[in-house]
């Protein structure tokens, strides 16, 4: 018997991990003083009322021999799927519902879609990435190359028509950046990926946070649907992070060596996955109806909020960022040349606020860090305070 050897290429710690084991750690050393946390991307709002009307009649359907509901669909109900088609459309992008796969999250279909490609194939990854497109594929054994994003590019890496890749994971806006593409800048990338043969995974998780006039959807670009998966959550759209509920659209010409990837995709989910509960499809198909959306788009509204007070404070204090008006993640240049760990334990020492640094999100986030937000008013308005006062009197 042998495990999985690639296990042992993994960093010890989920980044996350390390960032909360510091911060208890300065919480227990220091119990007097209040800790914001500007790290994780949770989101701090309740959910909306048409969501947890229809939540409450789902689980209510349980309760009647007639309404009620065992092992679900493995692609989704219809009426799920129906409303997220109709979703696409209300921003122009044409998706058929039988496209629709409904699943637990973003997060779940970014690692487990590598299970329809083989571990031989090449990954391209931007840099700093997501840390779970990464690990999925250093578990699967799979060779990793990296596109680097940087202040040079604005942290939106292009391709590099030299180097050859087979499986391409992009997210727009960017997580941990919050750079997001224009229209030109994804056509050549949907190009490439033509080119090469190759598939783009494409993580769509903040399109709801997109106020320019910017792609909401890979699907937006012509060429895309012959070279392109495109996953979504409504962890951030709807506030589902501990609900758990997203999708992932596979079109129906999408083929590769003869065989097409969105009957692979269906052949793996009734394997693996016994689909999303009832009650949750539920709150679901509400996101997506006229009052469902209205209500969404308000606790979008909030964070846009405390993004726009994140924002003005490094324009006052000159510090370079990205993000904070199409995405509720700000990737700043720590000051005064410190590495993002180092700038971490410096803002968690002086201001008692936590952020993430750059370094856990790749060799390109070195001497960077990200803040987010998903917090109160009033906590994001006290940490602006804090920080400002900090480098001010610098």
């Amino acid at each position: 018997m042998q495990i999985n050897s690639n296990f042992e290429k993994l960093v010890p710690n989920y980044l996350f991990a390390d960032v909360a084991k510091k911060t208890n750690e300065f919480s227990k050393a220091h119990p007097d003083r209040e800790i914001i946390r500007l790290g994780i991307g949770d989101v701090t709002l309740p959910l909306s009322s048409a969501v947890v009307d229809a939540m409450k009649k789902g689980c209510d359907d349980f309760s009647s021999k007639e309404t009620f509901k065992g092992y679900p669909e493995y692609e989704g109900y219809d009426f799920v799927r129906q409303a997220v088609a109709a979703y696409y459309r209300s921003f122009g992008v044409t998706v058929d519902e039988s496209e629709v796969f409904i699943s637990d999250g973003a997060k779940s279909d970014c690692g487990n879609i590598g299970d329809i490609f083989s571990k031989d194939n090449t990954v391209l990854l931007p840099d700093p990435v997501y840390p779970v497109y990464a690990d999925a594929n250093i578990m699967a054994g799979r060779k990793i190359l990296y596109a680097p994003s940087s202040e040079e590019n604005h942290f939106l890496a292009m391709p590099d028509r030299s180097v050859k890749a087979d499986i391409i994971y992009l997210c727009s806006p960017n997580n941990p950046t919050g750079a997001a593409y224009n229209a030109s800048q994804l056509k050549e990338w949907v190009d490439y990926a033509l080119e090469q043969n190759a598939v783009i995974l494409y993580d769509a998780a903040y399109e709801a946070f997109i106020q320019d006039d910017l792609p909401r959807s890979v699907f937006s670009i012509d060429g895309a649907r012959e070279c392109a998966i495109e996953l979504c959550s409504l962890s951030k759209t709807a506030g589902f992070t501990g609900v758990r509920c997203g999708y992932t659209v596979i079109p129906k010409e999408l083929s590769r060596n003869g065989r097409s990837l969105h009957e692979l995709w269906y052949r793996r989910q009734a394997t693996k996955f016994n689909g999303v509960s009832w009650a949750v499809q539920c709150a679901a198909a509400a996101v997506f109806t006229e009052e469902g959306r209205k209500q969404c788009l308000e606790n979008i509204r909030y964070y846009r909020e405390n993004a726009k007070m994140l924002s003005d404070m490094l324009d006052t204090l000159g510090i370079y960022y990205t993000g904070g008006k199409n995405s509720p993640y700000l990737w700043l240049k720590c000051p005064d040349n410190m590495g993002g760990w180092e700038f971490f334990d410096y803002l968690l020492q002086n201001a008692g606020v936590v952020g993430t640094p750059g370094e856990g999100f790749g060799t390109q986030g070195k001497g960077c860090f990200r803040m987010t937000a998903f917090n109160s008013h009033e906590n994001t308005a006290e940490a602006v305070r804090r920080i400002t006062k900090l480098f001010q009197s610098k």
